[in-house]
Parts: structure tokens; C-alpha cells; sequence
């Protein structure tokens, strides 16, 4: 027999079960939406089945794509209000929610959704309503890398993900590039991946180029966690032949010297990493069985979305 306790808490449960069911009705009507909105998002990490319960339910996803397309034109020119980024980005937030679950990540992606979100990534402007924008935004492709899975790697690089990650980690803000460097980490740590920005010397040089300001950049302003994730960028690029070969010419002197000491000195993992470029590049010039050197792809694969 259920104890007092366990059976309010079931009862409290089941009214809490209500109102993400009614939530989620109210999500189809314009006039209920907003605070529709605004609840469902502070409740996804506590409903574990609200992905699915979403992209199940009638009209929901039309509605959040809606919410997100309302928004592009105050894009261009840049109008963006602090309201209208909050209400956008709780609709973001359950898209993240529907990418990082099992269940419906691939009906997501089959769908291309992720590619309505790249409009916000194409934002320059600095004001803060954009910055919380860029910043949710590259949280749900964040969450689709997250989980590791072959198919989201393969997604991505049929999109232009590459340069505008590449155009956020020069020019954003210190978490949106934290992010932004997490997915390309994410992405070239798999082996379609690390191909695909190796194929060609074009690809490599412009992700090459961009780490090398960053680490400038955080010569000034240290922030290790970035830091830790453009070392590991890096160190993945030297697994390649053609890169490692061009890194020995291209790494920064400040990853070989003792410029990063004291912003790694607790970072056990960071350092480790760092050393391991370094002796990767020093190892043997990197040759084929004939003993030549690897050269570059000089037909670069045309690309439908504008990848370098």
C-alpha cells in the first residue's frame, strides 16, 4: 500500500503531467503561446519524455519553426528586441530538447530543421538580444554533436556549419566561440569529418588561419576553457598527414612555448594534449611508402551550401 507521501507525490506528478500536456496544446494558438513557451522550456530537463510528447503532438514543431521564421525580419536590418530574442530562444530551447533525444534526433535532422537556425548564426550584429540569439542557436547544433552519432556528422557537412562556426570563433563573444570551437572540435574528431576539412588545402587553411587569431587573441585575454578546446582541435587536425605536415610549419610559437603555462597549470588534460601535438609534430616527417611527401586534393568537391 502506498505510503501518504508517495501517493501526493504521484498525485502532484500526474498534475504536473497535466499541465505539460496543456502547455503543449496552447503552443497552437497564437494568442497562448508565448507563456506556453516560457513553462515548457524551464521544465525540459525535467521531463524526460518531452521530445517525443513534442514532436508528436499536433501542429507543436509547425509552431516553434513559425516562431523562429517570425523573427527573420528583424535580422536585416538588425532590430532584434530583448523580448522577442527571450521568446525565440525558449522556442530554440525545446528545439534542443527534440535534437539531443534519441528518439526523434534523427526525424529532426530528416527534416532539416537545424537549417532554419542559420540565418541567426549569419547575425553580426553585437547587441546583446543577438548574442543570447547566436549563443542558443549554436546550443542545439551543440547538442546534436554531442551525442556522437555518424549521422549528425554526415548532416552537417552537406551545410555550411563549417565557415559560420568558423566566422563565430573569430568574431563572437568568449561563450559563443567556446561553442562554435566545441562543434568544429566535435566534427573533426570523426573521421568523415577530419577528411572532409583535410581534403582540401583551402578547408584546412581557413580553419588553420582562424585557430591560429584565436590563440593570439588568448595570448591577451587567456580563457581556458576555450583554450582547452582549440588545443584539442589542433591536436586532432595533426592525426592527419597533409596537416601535420603543414602545422610544422603553421602552429603558433605560443602553443610551443611557455606562454599558456600559467592559464594550464591545473589543466592536467589541456597539457597532456599540448604535448602531444608538439611531439607529433616533431616526430618523422610525415611520407608515403614511396617516401614523398602528402600533397593536397587540388580539385576542391563544389559544395551545394557554400563550404570552403
Amino acid at each position: 500500500m502506498l505510503s501518504t507521501g508517495a501517493t501526493v507525490s504521484t498525485a502532484l506528478a500526474q498534475v504536473d503531467r497535466e499541465k505539460i500536456y496543456q502547455w503543449i496544446n496552447e503552443l497552437s494558438s497564437p494568442e497562448t503561446r508565448e507563456n506556453a513557451l516560457l513553462e515548457l522550456s524551464k521544465k525540459r530537463e525535467s521531463v524526460p519524455d518531452l521530445a517525443p510528447m513534442l514532436w508528436h503532438s499536433c501542429g507543436t514543431i509547425a509552431a516553434l519553426l513559425q516562431e523562429i521564421v517570425n523573427i527573420y525580419p528583424s535580422i536585416n536590418p538588425p532590430t532584434l528586441t530583448a523580448h522577442q530574442s527571450n521568446r525565440v530562444c525558449n522556442a530554440l530551447a525545446l528545439l534542443q530538447c527534440v535534437a539531443s533525444h534519441p528518439e526523434t534526433r534523427s526525424a529532426f535532422l530528416a527534416a532539416h530543421i537545424p537549417l532554419f537556425l542559420y540565418p541567426f548564426l549569419h547575425t553580426v550584429s553585437k547587441t546583446r538580444p543577438f548574442e543570447y540569439l547566436r549563443l542558443t542557436s549554436l546550443g542545439v547544433i551543440g547538442a546534436l554533436v554531442k551525442t556522437d552519432e555518424q549521422e549528425v556528422i554526415n548532416f552537417l557537412l552537406t551545410t555550411e556549419i563549417i565557415p559560420l562556426c568558423l566566422r563565430i570563433m573569430e568574431s563572437g563573444s568568449e561563450l559563443s566561440k567556446t561553442v562554435a570551437t566545441f562543434i568544429l572540435q566535435k566534427i573533426l574528431l570523426d573521421d568523415t569529418g577530419l577528411a572532409y576539412i583535410c581534403q582540401t588545402y583551402e578547408r584546412f587553411s581557413h580553419v588553420a588561419m582562424i585557430l591560429g587569431k584565436m590563440v593570439l587573441q588568448l595570448s591577451k585575454e587567456p580563457s581556458a576553457r576555450l583554450l582547452k578546446h582549440v588545443v584539442r582541435c589542433y591536436l586532432r587536425l595533426s592525426d592527419n598527414p597533409r596537416a601535420r605536415e603543414a602545422l610544422r610549419q603553421c602552429l603558433p610559437d605560443q602553443l610551443k612555448d611557455t606562454t599558456f603555462a600559467q592559464v594550464l597549470k591545473d589543466d592536467t588534460t589541456t597539457k597532456r594534449w599540448l604535448a602531444q601535438l608538439v611531439k607529433n609534430l616533431q616526430d618523422g616527417q610525415a611520407t608515403d611508402p614511396r617516401g614523398t611527401t602528402p600533397t593536397w586534393s587540388s580539385s576542391p568537391l563544389q559544395h551545394p551550401h557554400g563550404v570552403p
